[in-house]
This record gives C-alpha cells, sequence and structure tokens, in this order.
C-alpha cells in the first residue's frame, strides 16, 4: 500500500503547498513540504488536525 500524499484542491500548480496523509502506519496524520517530498515529515494525531482545520475554517490565516 502507497502512503497516499495528496494536496489540497485549493493548492496552485506552483507546488508551494504542503501535502498530508493518513496511509502511513503508526501515524495518525502526516504533513509534508511538497517542494522537497524526501526530506522528514511533520506526525499530529487526529484531533490535534482536526483542531487545527477548524480554527483555519472558524478564523481564517491572513498573511
Amino acid at each position: 500500500m502507497g502512503t497516499g500524499w495528496f494536496k489540497s484542491s485549493y493548492s496552485a500548480s506552483n507546488s508551494n503547498c504542503v501535502e498530508m496523509s493518513a496511509f502511513i502506519p503508526n501515524v495518525d496524520i502526516a504533513i509534508r513540504d511538497s517542494k522537497e517530498p524526501r526530506r522528514p515529515f511533520l506526525c499530529v494525531t487526529e484531533g490535534a488536525w482536526s483542531r487545527f482545520i477548524s480554527e483555519l475554517k472558524a478564523e481564517p490565516f491572513t498573511a
């Protein structure tokens, strides 16, 4: 089974985005830089990922 990395449908084709996977053994959610796919990735729990997404939806990030 592959790791199933994927980008958001909102991501542009310029590769400046992150990818996530929920298919790595013993890891809830893995997040990596799409420009550097061979570098280490960040692992978070499903609960932490859900809270992060909820916060983004409630109060969108502005740069």
